[in-house]
């Protein structure tokens, strides 16, 4: 099989986030963000995870920060005020996700302080562009590129842990993960894939799902490991398969339900990143094993992982809904 834009992509991470992690935030970036009362992270698909795991790196600057989905951000808008800051995560700039556009130009609009995190050329104002415009509808490089600039802004305003020595450790251990995935023992199940982790690693759960939806066309779902636990496990039996992520596991309780799993007859493979790295940027490696994963299901199942929305999906019309 030709090699794909999903498997080219993947594999140009470590370079990629080697620049970034290498490239000076501009002081006016710094400075916005600085002067937030609470800031605002807002995304759509992907970019909601990538918004998710920010929120974690600012908490650990110990700023006041939320996630929240574009279409809510504009249909149902928290109360936000002047003192607040908005940080648009959009690889295309807006400009095909109708409701990151929107919430850009609401944002724009209230006069509240706006930064954008998106791909290269993408021509918003107060952006912050990383790298090319992916050619694979299955997002991987844009999603681990705006982690790092997500880390580099939380170190800047006193997250101490992702200091400039931690994120330029990521792109090793991206390539470690690229060159030793850890996956072989993870099949394909007759139903469903569940993949479930604590904090972080439930983000990285949820995107890891969403990439095999996106590249294999395989039912996948991502959970964080208590709500898994309390009932969502319920009606899962010996034709799925369960991957246990971690790091984080703070309690243990990622184990015990892995160890439930299996006493209750459930295929479960745990998939862990030993990376010397801050739990939270441990979640960049350990998502690429999932791209990697996901790329080789397709590959198994005989799709194609660059051409995602098709169909009735692909209607000009139902992407519009929603632009400014």
């Amino acid at each position: 099989m030709p090699q794909t834009a999903l498997d080219r992509q993947i594999r140009s991470q470590p370079q990629e986030l080697e620049r970034l992690a290498a490239q000076p935030l501009s002081h006016e970036s710094v400075e916005r963000l600085a002067q937030c009362h609470r800031i605002w992270l807002v995304g759509t698909g992907t970019s909601f995870h990538a918004a998710e795991l920010g929120v974690g790196m600012f908490h650990e600057a110990g700023r006041a920060a939320q996630a929240i989905p574009s279409m809510q951000f504009m249909n149902w808008a928290p109360p936000v005020d002047h003192r607040d800051g908005v940080i648009l995560i959009s690889h295309n700039a807006g400009q095909e996700t109708a409701f990151a556009a929107a919430a850009y130009a609401q944002a724009k609009d209230a006069g509240v302080r706006v930064l954008a995190i998106t791909r290269e050329g993408g021509g918003l104002s107060e952006a912050v562009e990383t790298v090319p415009k992916e050619t694979s509808q299955t997002y991987t490089v844009s999603y681990t590129a705006a982690l790092v600039v997500l880390a580099k802004m939380a170190n800047a305003l006193g997250a101490e842990s992702l200091n400039p020595e931690a994120v330029a450790r990521v792109p090793g251990a991206m390539r470690d993960a690229i060159d030793h995935a850890a996956i072989e023992r993870i099949a394909i199940p007759r139903r469903l894939l569940v993949l479930f982790g604590e904090g972080p690693a439930s983000v990285t759960a949820r995107e890891g799902a969403l990439k095999l939806r996106e590249a294999a066309r395989l039912p996948a779902e991502g959970y964080d490991v208590e709500y898994l636990l309390h009932g969502s496990a319920v009606p899962l039996t010996g034709d799925d398969h369960l991957v246990a992520l971690s790091p984080p596991d703070t309690n243990g309780l990622v184990d015990a339900v892995s160890r439930a799993a299996g006493s209750e007859g459930l295929h479960v493979t745990a998939l862990a990143e030993t990376a010397d790295l801050p739990p939270i940027l441990a979640q960049i490696p350990l998502t690429v094993r999932l791209q990697l994963l996901a790329l080789r299901f397709a590959v198994e199942r005989g799709q194609d992982p660059d051409r995602v929305i098709t169909g009735a999906w692909d209607d000009e019309r139902l992407w519009q809904i929603g632009s400014p």
